[in-house]
């Protein structure tokens, strides 16, 4: 049960590695790019979009998206941490 639940928690650890990483680049991307139609600023929309969805729904309307992605990022770097600590109370082998 300990395998699993370790393994479960590897995998949220790298799952909010991963959304930290997509939202830190689109947020500098979002401050570099300046042109509304670039298709770099899109990608990275339709990458984060997902991550920042549930976000939305808690702050209220009419948040400038922006801030939308800086919520969503401290939100996953602290569940990637909370994640670590629990693998690391849990034993095992360290992740890297």
């Amino acid at each position: 049960m300990l395998e699993l639940l370790y393994r479960a928690l590897v995998v949220v650890w790298f799952l909010c590695y991963m959304a930290a990483i997509y939202l830190a680049l689109h947020i500098v991307v979002a401050r570099v790019v300046r042109s509304p139609d670039s298709r770099l600023l899109w990608f990275f929309s339709v990458v984060t979009s997902p991550l920042t969805r549930p976000v939305q729904a808690f702050v209220a309307t009419g948040t400038p998206a922006g801030r939308v992605r800086i919520i969503a990022l401290v939100l996953y770097l602290a569940l990637m941490i909370a994640a670590r600590f629990a693998l690391f109370s849990l034993g095992g082998h360290p992740l890297g």
